[in-house]
Protein backbone atom coordinates (compact mmCIF):
# COMPACT_ATOMS: atom_id res chain seq x y z
CA UNK A 1 0.00 0.00 0.00
CA UNK A 2 1.31 3.45 -0.93
CA UNK A 3 0.53 5.89 1.87
CA UNK A 4 0.51 9.66 2.06
CA UNK A 5 -0.56 11.97 4.89
CA UNK A 6 -3.91 10.38 5.81
CA UNK A 7 -5.18 6.85 6.32
CA UNK A 8 -8.77 5.69 6.52
CA UNK A 9 -9.95 3.24 9.15
CA UNK A 10 -9.90 0.22 6.85
CA UNK A 11 -6.35 1.07 5.70
CA UNK A 12 -5.10 1.37 9.27
CA UNK A 13 -6.67 -1.98 10.10
CA UNK A 14 -5.12 -3.61 7.03
CA UNK A 15 -1.65 -2.42 8.06
CA UNK A 16 -1.91 -3.01 11.81
CA UNK A 17 -3.90 -6.23 11.93
CA UNK A 18 -3.49 -7.56 8.40
CA UNK A 19 0.24 -6.89 8.17
CA UNK A 20 -0.03 -5.17 4.79
CA UNK A 21 3.30 -3.80 3.54
CA UNK A 22 3.56 -0.05 3.01
CA UNK A 23 5.65 2.45 1.09
CA UNK A 24 5.71 6.24 1.09
CA UNK A 25 4.38 8.22 -1.86
CA UNK A 26 6.87 10.45 -3.68
CA UNK A 27 4.68 13.46 -2.94
CA UNK A 28 4.82 12.93 0.82
CA UNK A 29 8.57 12.27 0.75
CA UNK A 30 9.03 15.65 -0.92
CA UNK A 31 6.89 17.38 1.72
CA UNK A 32 8.83 15.76 4.57
CA UNK A 33 12.11 16.72 2.92
CA UNK A 34 10.96 20.32 2.40
CA UNK A 35 9.91 20.61 6.05
CA UNK A 36 13.24 19.22 7.22
CA UNK A 37 15.22 21.57 4.97
CA UNK A 38 13.26 24.56 6.20
CA UNK A 39 13.81 23.68 9.87
CA UNK A 40 17.50 22.98 9.33
CA UNK A 41 17.95 26.43 7.82
CA UNK A 42 15.52 28.32 10.07
CA UNK A 43 16.95 27.01 13.36
CA UNK A 44 20.53 28.19 12.83
CA UNK A 45 20.42 31.52 14.72
CA UNK A 46 17.24 31.15 16.75
CA UNK A 47 16.25 29.77 20.13
CA UNK A 48 13.90 26.86 19.48
CA UNK A 49 12.73 24.46 22.17
CA UNK A 50 14.33 21.04 22.06
CA UNK A 51 16.78 21.98 19.32
CA UNK A 52 19.16 24.23 21.20
CA UNK A 53 17.49 24.23 24.63
CA UNK A 54 17.04 21.62 27.30
CA UNK A 55 13.78 19.69 27.63
CA UNK A 56 10.79 20.27 29.91
CA UNK A 57 11.60 22.47 32.91
CA UNK A 58 15.22 22.55 31.73
CA UNK A 59 14.23 24.49 28.63
CA UNK A 60 15.70 27.63 30.23
CA UNK A 61 19.21 26.28 29.61
CA UNK A 62 20.80 26.90 26.23
CA UNK A 63 22.74 24.00 24.72
CA UNK A 64 26.08 24.68 23.05
CA UNK A 65 26.18 24.11 19.32
CA UNK A 66 28.77 21.36 19.63
CA UNK A 67 26.45 19.36 21.94
CA UNK A 68 23.22 19.50 19.93
CA UNK A 69 23.65 15.97 18.61
CA UNK A 70 24.22 14.67 22.14
CA UNK A 71 21.04 16.45 23.25
CA UNK A 72 18.90 14.36 20.90
CA UNK A 73 20.48 11.08 21.99
CA UNK A 74 20.16 12.06 25.66
CA UNK A 75 16.38 12.48 25.58
CA UNK A 76 16.03 8.99 24.11
CA UNK A 77 18.36 7.25 26.54
CA UNK A 78 17.32 9.17 29.64
CA UNK A 79 13.61 8.57 29.02
CA UNK A 80 13.88 4.82 28.33
CA UNK A 81 12.65 4.09 31.84
CA UNK A 82 9.47 2.08 31.31
CA UNK A 83 8.38 -0.71 33.65
CA UNK A 84 6.04 -3.67 33.54
CA UNK A 85 5.14 -6.22 30.90
CA UNK A 86 5.80 -5.34 27.24
CA UNK A 87 2.93 -4.01 25.18
CA UNK A 88 1.32 -6.57 22.85
CA UNK A 89 2.90 -6.65 19.40
CA UNK A 90 -0.28 -5.46 17.69
CA UNK A 91 -0.30 -2.34 19.90
CA UNK A 92 3.35 -1.69 19.05
CA UNK A 93 2.51 -1.93 15.33
CA UNK A 94 -0.31 0.56 15.77
CA UNK A 95 1.90 2.91 17.81
CA UNK A 96 4.67 2.88 15.19
CA UNK A 97 2.15 3.58 12.46
CA UNK A 98 0.71 6.45 14.49
CA UNK A 99 4.20 7.94 14.94
CA UNK A 100 4.88 7.58 11.23
CA UNK A 101 1.63 9.33 10.33
CA UNK A 102 2.52 12.28 12.57
CA UNK A 103 5.78 12.73 10.65
CA UNK A 104 3.97 12.42 7.31
CA UNK A 105 1.97 15.55 8.15
CA UNK A 106 5.27 17.33 7.33
CA UNK A 107 5.12 19.54 10.43
CA UNK A 108 7.74 17.78 12.57
CA UNK A 109 10.97 18.70 10.80
CA UNK A 110 12.34 15.14 10.81
CA UNK A 111 14.68 13.72 8.24
CA UNK A 112 13.09 11.30 5.78
CA UNK A 113 15.33 8.54 7.21
CA UNK A 114 13.16 8.56 10.34
CA UNK A 115 10.05 7.83 8.31
CA UNK A 116 11.75 5.20 6.15
CA UNK A 117 13.12 3.38 9.18
CA UNK A 118 9.67 3.21 10.76
CA UNK A 119 8.35 1.81 7.47
CA UNK A 120 11.14 -0.78 7.49
CA UNK A 121 10.31 -1.81 11.07
CA UNK A 122 6.65 -2.30 10.13
CA UNK A 123 7.35 -4.14 6.89
CA UNK A 124 9.99 -6.45 8.35
CA UNK A 125 8.23 -7.18 11.63
CA UNK A 126 10.71 -5.52 13.98
CA UNK A 127 8.93 -4.50 17.17
CA UNK A 128 10.56 -2.43 19.92
CA UNK A 129 10.08 -3.79 23.43
CA UNK A 130 7.86 -1.14 25.05
CA UNK A 131 7.04 -1.54 28.76
CA UNK A 132 3.41 -0.77 29.59
CA UNK A 133 4.02 1.73 32.39
CA UNK A 134 5.66 5.13 32.24
CA UNK A 135 3.41 7.62 30.49
CA UNK A 136 1.34 10.40 32.05
CA UNK A 137 -0.03 11.29 28.63
CA UNK A 138 1.60 14.74 28.30
CA UNK A 139 4.13 15.48 26.80
CA UNK A 140 2.48 12.55 25.18
CA UNK A 141 3.99 9.11 25.73
CA UNK A 142 7.54 10.24 26.42
CA UNK A 143 8.73 7.07 28.14
CA UNK A 144 7.12 4.50 25.86
CA UNK A 145 8.06 6.44 22.73
CA UNK A 146 11.62 6.66 23.99
CA UNK A 147 11.72 2.86 23.83
CA UNK A 148 10.70 3.05 20.14
CA UNK A 149 13.37 5.67 19.56
CA UNK A 150 15.92 3.54 21.42
CA UNK A 151 15.32 0.72 18.94
CA UNK A 152 15.53 3.11 15.98
CA UNK A 153 19.03 4.19 17.05
CA UNK A 154 20.03 0.52 17.27
CA UNK A 155 19.90 0.17 21.05
CA UNK A 156 17.59 -1.53 23.54
CA UNK A 157 15.59 -4.62 22.61
CA UNK A 158 13.12 -5.68 19.95
CA UNK A 159 10.90 -8.63 19.20
CA UNK A 160 11.89 -10.18 15.88
CA UNK A 161 10.57 -13.46 14.48
CA UNK A 162 8.95 -14.25 17.82
CA UNK A 163 12.09 -13.74 19.92
CA UNK A 164 13.17 -10.94 22.24
CA UNK A 165 16.61 -9.83 21.07
CA UNK A 166 19.15 -7.01 21.32
CA UNK A 167 18.39 -4.47 18.62
CA UNK A 168 22.03 -4.18 17.62
CA UNK A 169 22.16 -7.88 16.77
CA UNK A 170 19.02 -7.68 14.62
CA UNK A 171 20.36 -4.61 12.81
CA UNK A 172 23.65 -6.37 12.09
CA UNK A 173 21.83 -9.45 10.83
CA UNK A 174 19.54 -7.45 8.52
CA UNK A 175 22.04 -4.79 7.47
CA UNK A 176 19.98 -1.92 8.91
CA UNK A 177 21.64 1.43 9.60
CA UNK A 178 20.62 3.03 12.93
CA UNK A 179 18.77 6.34 12.90
CA UNK A 180 21.04 9.39 12.92
CA UNK A 181 20.30 12.55 14.85
CA UNK A 182 19.73 15.48 12.51
CA UNK A 183 17.95 18.56 13.91
CA UNK A 184 15.36 17.21 16.36
CA UNK A 185 14.98 13.46 15.76
CA UNK A 186 15.22 12.52 19.45
CA UNK A 187 12.52 14.93 20.58
CA UNK A 188 10.30 14.28 17.56
CA UNK A 189 10.15 10.51 18.06
CA UNK A 190 9.59 10.68 21.82
CA UNK A 191 7.13 13.58 21.98
CA UNK A 192 3.53 12.70 21.06
CA UNK A 193 0.44 10.56 21.59
CA UNK A 194 1.31 7.61 19.35
CA UNK A 195 1.30 4.87 22.01
CA UNK A 196 -2.03 5.77 23.59
CA UNK A 197 -3.45 6.22 20.08
CA UNK A 198 -2.13 2.85 18.95
CA UNK A 199 -3.57 1.04 21.97
CA UNK A 200 -6.78 3.03 21.51
CA UNK A 201 -7.11 1.88 17.91
CA UNK A 202 -6.81 -1.77 18.93
CA UNK A 203 -9.32 -1.19 21.74
CA UNK A 204 -11.70 0.37 19.26
CA UNK A 205 -11.81 -2.67 17.01
CA UNK A 206 -11.95 -5.17 19.85
CA UNK A 207 -14.92 -3.21 21.20
CA UNK A 208 -16.61 -3.13 17.78
CA UNK A 209 -16.36 -6.92 17.59
CA UNK A 210 -17.76 -7.22 21.11
CA UNK A 211 -20.72 -5.07 20.18
CA UNK A 212 -21.50 -7.29 17.21
CA UNK A 213 -21.40 -10.39 19.45
CA UNK A 214 -23.52 -8.63 22.05
CA UNK A 215 -26.17 -7.90 19.43
CA UNK A 216 -26.21 -11.50 18.22
CA UNK A 217 -26.32 -12.83 21.77
CA UNK A 218 -29.22 -10.50 22.57
CA UNK A 219 -31.21 -11.67 19.56
CA UNK A 220 -30.56 -15.30 20.54
CA UNK A 221 -31.61 -14.51 24.13
CA UNK A 222 -34.95 -13.24 22.90
CA UNK A 223 -35.38 -16.31 20.69
CA UNK A 224 -34.74 -18.57 23.69
CA UNK A 225 -37.34 -16.62 25.70
CA UNK A 226 -39.78 -16.47 22.75
CA UNK A 227 -40.03 -12.71 23.19
CA UNK A 228 -42.38 -10.50 21.23
CA UNK A 229 -40.49 -8.97 18.32
CA UNK A 230 -41.80 -5.42 18.74
CA UNK A 231 -38.87 -4.56 21.03
CA UNK A 232 -36.92 -3.99 17.81
CA UNK A 233 -39.76 -2.29 15.93
CA UNK A 234 -38.77 0.45 13.50
CA UNK A 235 -41.67 2.62 14.67
CA UNK A 236 -40.97 2.10 18.37
CA UNK A 237 -37.29 2.96 18.06
CA UNK A 238 -37.87 5.64 15.46
CA UNK A 239 -39.76 7.84 17.90
CA UNK A 240 -36.62 7.99 20.09
CA UNK A 241 -34.31 10.30 18.17
CA UNK A 242 -30.93 8.66 18.74
CA UNK A 243 -29.03 7.25 15.78
CA UNK A 244 -27.43 4.46 17.81
CA UNK A 245 -30.72 3.13 19.13
CA UNK A 246 -32.25 3.13 15.68
CA UNK A 247 -29.18 1.42 14.19
CA UNK A 248 -29.15 -1.27 16.90
CA UNK A 249 -32.85 -1.98 16.35
CA UNK A 250 -32.27 -2.24 12.59
CA UNK A 251 -29.35 -4.63 13.14
CA UNK A 252 -31.51 -6.77 15.42
CA UNK A 253 -34.28 -6.92 12.83
CA UNK A 254 -31.71 -8.00 10.25
CA UNK A 255 -30.17 -10.62 12.56
CA UNK A 256 -33.52 -12.04 13.62
CA UNK A 257 -34.90 -12.38 10.09
CA UNK A 258 -36.14 -15.92 9.52
CA UNK A 259 -36.51 -16.80 13.19
CA UNK A 260 -39.37 -19.13 14.13
CA UNK A 261 -38.99 -18.40 17.84
CA UNK A 262 -39.95 -14.73 18.13
CA UNK A 263 -43.62 -13.92 18.65
CA UNK A 264 -45.79 -11.33 16.94
CA UNK A 265 -47.78 -9.34 19.50
CA UNK A 266 -50.70 -8.65 17.18
CA UNK A 267 -51.13 -12.35 16.43
CA UNK A 268 -50.71 -13.46 20.04
CA UNK A 269 -52.41 -10.77 22.12
CA UNK A 270 -54.34 -8.27 20.04
CA UNK A 271 -57.58 -10.27 20.10
CA UNK A 272 -60.06 -11.41 22.74
CA UNK A 273 -58.30 -13.37 25.48
CA UNK A 274 -59.91 -15.14 28.47
CA UNK A 275 -56.75 -15.78 30.54
CA UNK A 276 -56.69 -14.18 34.00
CA UNK A 277 -52.95 -14.83 34.48
CA UNK A 278 -50.90 -14.90 31.36
CA UNK A 279 -48.63 -17.92 31.20
CA UNK A 280 -46.19 -16.21 28.83
CA UNK A 281 -44.73 -12.88 29.90
CA UNK A 282 -46.50 -9.93 28.30
CA UNK A 283 -43.17 -8.06 28.45
CA UNK A 284 -39.79 -9.68 29.12
CA UNK A 285 -37.14 -8.43 31.54
CA UNK A 286 -35.21 -5.28 30.65
CA UNK A 287 -32.05 -7.24 29.80
CA UNK A 288 -34.03 -8.78 26.93
CA UNK A 289 -36.48 -6.03 26.01
CA UNK A 290 -34.35 -2.87 26.21
CA UNK A 291 -31.46 -3.89 23.96
CA UNK A 292 -31.78 -0.92 21.53
CA UNK A 293 -31.94 1.52 24.43
CA UNK A 294 -28.94 -0.11 26.21
CA UNK A 295 -26.69 -0.84 23.25
CA UNK A 296 -27.69 2.29 21.29
CA UNK A 297 -25.51 4.59 23.43
CA UNK A 298 -22.72 2.01 23.18
CA UNK A 299 -22.99 2.15 19.39
CA UNK A 300 -22.88 5.97 19.40
CA UNK A 301 -19.89 5.98 21.76
CA UNK A 302 -17.90 3.58 19.61
CA UNK A 303 -18.67 5.67 16.51
CA UNK A 304 -17.27 8.77 18.22
CA UNK A 305 -14.23 6.89 19.52
CA UNK A 306 -13.43 5.86 15.95
CA UNK A 307 -13.69 9.43 14.71
CA UNK A 308 -11.39 10.76 17.45
CA UNK A 309 -8.80 7.98 17.27
CA UNK A 310 -8.50 8.10 13.47
CA UNK A 311 -8.18 11.90 13.58
CA UNK A 312 -5.50 11.65 16.27
CA UNK A 313 -3.57 9.03 14.31
CA UNK A 314 -3.54 11.33 11.28
CA UNK A 315 -2.51 14.43 13.25
CA UNK A 316 0.73 16.23 13.97
CA UNK A 317 0.89 15.63 17.72
CA UNK A 318 4.36 16.78 18.73
CA UNK A 319 5.91 20.08 19.83
CA UNK A 320 7.01 22.46 18.49
CA UNK A 321 5.15 22.42 15.18
CA UNK A 322 7.16 23.35 12.11
CA UNK A 323 5.28 25.55 9.64
CA UNK A 324 7.19 25.81 6.35
CA UNK A 325 4.28 27.58 4.66
CA UNK A 326 4.41 30.56 7.02
CA UNK A 327 8.16 30.20 7.59
CA UNK A 328 8.00 29.78 11.35
CA UNK A 329 8.06 27.33 14.25
CA UNK A 330 5.14 27.33 16.69
CA UNK A 331 5.31 26.17 20.31
CA UNK A 332 2.28 24.64 22.03
CA UNK A 333 0.88 21.38 23.36
CA UNK A 334 -0.33 19.08 20.58
CA UNK A 335 1.28 16.23 22.54
CA UNK A 336 -1.45 16.48 25.17
CA UNK A 337 -3.49 13.27 25.14
CA UNK A 338 -6.83 14.47 26.48
CA UNK A 339 -8.77 13.55 23.35
CA UNK A 340 -7.61 9.94 23.53
CA UNK A 341 -7.87 9.73 27.32
CA UNK A 342 -11.46 10.95 27.40
CA UNK A 343 -12.53 8.57 24.62
CA UNK A 344 -10.85 5.57 26.26
CA UNK A 345 -12.69 6.33 29.50
CA UNK A 346 -15.98 6.54 27.62
CA UNK A 347 -15.19 3.36 25.70
CA UNK A 348 -14.44 1.33 28.83
CA UNK A 349 -17.73 2.52 30.38
CA UNK A 350 -19.55 1.43 27.24
CA UNK A 351 -17.81 -1.96 27.23
CA UNK A 352 -18.57 -2.44 30.93
CA UNK A 353 -22.25 -1.81 30.21
CA UNK A 354 -22.10 -4.50 27.51
CA UNK A 355 -20.48 -6.81 30.05
CA UNK A 356 -23.20 -6.08 32.61
CA UNK A 357 -25.85 -6.80 29.99
CA UNK A 358 -24.25 -10.17 29.19
CA UNK A 359 -24.04 -11.01 32.90
CA UNK A 360 -27.73 -10.17 33.44
CA UNK A 361 -28.80 -12.17 30.40
CA UNK A 362 -26.70 -15.06 31.66
CA UNK A 363 -28.37 -14.82 35.05
CA UNK A 364 -31.74 -15.07 33.32
CA UNK A 365 -30.63 -18.29 31.64
CA UNK A 366 -29.27 -19.78 34.87
CA UNK A 367 -32.16 -18.81 37.17
CA UNK A 368 -34.93 -21.36 36.61
CA UNK A 369 -37.45 -19.45 38.74
CA UNK A 370 -36.95 -16.37 36.55
CA UNK A 371 -36.97 -17.93 33.09
CA UNK A 372 -39.44 -20.71 33.92
CA UNK A 373 -38.32 -22.85 30.97
CA UNK A 374 -34.78 -24.06 31.74
CA UNK A 375 -33.18 -26.18 34.47
CA UNK A 376 -30.88 -24.37 36.95
CA UNK A 377 -27.59 -23.32 35.32
CA UNK A 378 -28.74 -24.91 32.03
CA UNK A 379 -27.79 -28.22 33.61
CA UNK A 380 -28.59 -31.13 31.30
CA UNK A 381 -27.45 -33.68 33.89
CA UNK A 382 -28.95 -34.93 37.16
CA UNK A 383 -29.86 -31.99 39.40
CA UNK A 384 -27.85 -32.11 42.62
CA UNK A 385 -25.36 -34.56 41.16
CA UNK A 386 -24.36 -32.41 38.18
CA UNK A 387 -23.84 -28.63 38.13
CA UNK A 388 -23.83 -27.41 34.55
CA UNK A 389 -22.39 -23.91 34.29
CA UNK A 390 -23.01 -22.98 37.93
CA UNK A 391 -19.36 -22.27 38.73
CA UNK A 392 -18.80 -20.49 35.41
CA UNK A 393 -21.22 -17.86 36.64
CA UNK A 394 -18.86 -17.13 39.53
CA UNK A 395 -16.14 -16.26 37.01
CA UNK A 396 -18.47 -14.08 34.97
CA UNK A 397 -19.80 -12.24 38.03
CA UNK A 398 -16.34 -11.65 39.45
CA UNK A 399 -15.00 -10.39 36.14
CA UNK A 400 -17.97 -8.09 35.59
CA UNK A 401 -17.42 -6.58 39.03
CA UNK A 402 -13.79 -5.87 38.15
CA UNK A 403 -14.92 -4.11 34.97
CA UNK A 404 -17.23 -1.91 37.02
CA UNK A 405 -14.40 -0.88 39.33
CA UNK A 406 -12.00 -0.28 36.44
CA UNK A 407 -14.56 1.98 34.77
CA UNK A 408 -13.68 4.85 37.07
CA UNK A 409 -12.13 7.55 34.87
CA UNK A 410 -8.42 8.21 34.42
CA UNK A 411 -9.09 11.43 32.51
CA UNK A 412 -9.65 13.38 35.74
CA UNK A 413 -6.78 11.77 37.67
CA UNK A 414 -4.09 14.26 36.73
CA UNK A 415 -1.07 14.42 39.05
CA UNK A 416 1.39 17.30 38.47
CA UNK A 417 4.98 16.20 37.87
CA UNK A 418 8.15 17.22 36.00
CA UNK A 419 8.86 20.08 38.44
CA UNK A 420 5.25 21.17 37.83
CA UNK A 421 6.03 21.88 34.18
CA UNK A 422 3.49 19.15 33.44
CA UNK A 423 0.98 20.56 35.93
CA UNK A 424 -2.09 19.01 34.30
CA UNK A 425 -1.80 15.81 32.29
CA UNK A 426 -4.10 13.43 30.43
CA UNK A 427 -3.12 9.99 31.76
CA UNK A 428 -4.19 8.88 28.29
CA UNK A 429 -2.01 5.79 28.09
CA UNK A 430 -3.17 4.57 31.48
CA UNK A 431 -6.74 5.14 30.31
CA UNK A 432 -6.08 3.13 27.14
CA UNK A 433 -4.38 0.29 29.06
CA UNK A 434 -7.20 0.04 31.60
CA UNK A 435 -9.72 0.11 28.77
CA UNK A 436 -7.79 -2.78 27.20
CA UNK A 437 -8.11 -4.74 30.47
CA UNK A 438 -11.86 -4.05 30.59
CA UNK A 439 -12.27 -5.24 27.00
CA UNK A 440 -10.33 -8.43 27.69
CA UNK A 441 -12.51 -9.04 30.76
CA UNK A 442 -15.60 -8.53 28.68
CA UNK A 443 -14.48 -11.18 26.20
CA UNK A 444 -14.18 -13.60 29.12
CA UNK A 445 -17.73 -12.89 30.27
CA UNK A 446 -19.07 -13.02 26.72
CA UNK A 447 -17.39 -16.41 26.16
CA UNK A 448 -19.17 -17.89 29.19
CA UNK A 449 -22.42 -16.27 28.07
CA UNK A 450 -22.09 -17.88 24.64
CA UNK A 451 -21.60 -21.29 26.25
CA UNK A 452 -24.75 -20.73 28.30
CA UNK A 453 -26.75 -19.63 25.25
CA UNK A 454 -25.95 -22.69 23.15
CA UNK A 455 -26.58 -25.00 26.11
CA UNK A 456 -30.00 -23.36 26.53
CA UNK A 457 -30.75 -23.90 22.83
CA UNK A 458 -30.04 -27.62 23.24
CA UNK A 459 -32.08 -27.74 26.44
CA UNK A 460 -35.11 -26.47 24.51
CA UNK A 461 -34.23 -28.32 21.27
CA UNK A 462 -34.79 -25.19 19.18
CA UNK A 463 -31.63 -25.04 17.03
CA UNK A 464 -33.64 -25.60 13.84
CA UNK A 465 -35.99 -22.74 14.70
CA UNK A 466 -33.32 -20.07 15.05
CA UNK A 467 -32.69 -17.26 12.59
CA UNK A 468 -29.85 -18.06 10.15
CA UNK A 469 -27.57 -15.51 11.88
CA UNK A 470 -28.06 -16.93 15.37
CA UNK A 471 -27.93 -20.50 14.06
CA UNK A 472 -24.51 -19.70 12.63
CA UNK A 473 -23.47 -18.39 16.04
CA UNK A 474 -24.77 -21.57 17.68
CA UNK A 475 -22.86 -23.76 15.21
CA UNK A 476 -19.58 -21.87 15.67
CA UNK A 477 -19.67 -22.18 19.45
CA UNK A 478 -20.74 -25.82 19.32
CA UNK A 479 -17.71 -26.63 17.17
CA UNK A 480 -15.62 -25.66 20.18
CA UNK A 481 -17.90 -26.69 23.05
CA UNK A 482 -20.04 -29.73 22.24
CA UNK A 483 -23.26 -30.28 24.17
CA UNK A 484 -22.34 -31.56 27.64
CA UNK A 485 -24.20 -33.43 30.35
CA UNK A 486 -21.43 -34.61 32.65
CA UNK A 487 -19.35 -32.13 34.65
CA UNK A 488 -15.92 -31.39 33.15
CA UNK A 489 -13.39 -28.55 33.60
CA UNK A 490 -14.42 -25.61 31.45
CA UNK A 491 -11.42 -23.26 31.57
CA UNK A 492 -10.00 -24.45 28.25
CA UNK A 493 -13.37 -24.10 26.52
CA UNK A 494 -13.76 -20.56 27.89
CA UNK A 495 -10.34 -19.63 26.48
CA UNK A 496 -11.14 -21.24 23.12
CA UNK A 497 -14.48 -19.40 22.79
CA UNK A 498 -12.69 -16.16 23.68
CA UNK A 499 -10.34 -16.72 20.76
CA UNK A 500 -13.27 -17.35 18.46
CA UNK A 501 -14.92 -14.09 19.52
CA UNK A 502 -11.73 -12.06 19.13
CA UNK A 503 -11.19 -13.31 15.58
Amino acid sequence: MIISDRLQTREILAIVEGGEKIQLSDEIKNKVNDCFSFLESFSKDKVIYGINTGFGPMAQWRIDDDRLNDLQYNIIRSHSTGAGEPLPIICVRAAMLARLMTFLQAHSGVNIQTCELLVEFLNRGIYPVIPQHGSVGASGDLVQLAHIALALIGEGEVFYEGKRRDTADVFAELGIEPLKMYVREGLAVTNGTAVMTGIGFINLFDAKRLLDWSLKASVLMNEIASSYDDLMSEVLNGVKHHAGQQTVAAKMREMSAGSKMLLNREEELYHKNEEDVFEHKVQPYYSLRCIPQILGPVWDTIENVEKVIVNELNSADDNPIVDPHNQTVIHGGNFHGDYVSFEMDKLKIAVTKMTMLAERQMNYLFHDRINGILPPFVNLGVLGLNYGLQASQFTATSTTAECQTLSNPMYVHSIPNNNDNQDIVSMGTNSALICQRVIDNSYQVMAIHMMALVQAVDCLKIADKLAPTTRELYDKVREIVPTFVEDTPKYKEIAAVMELLKK
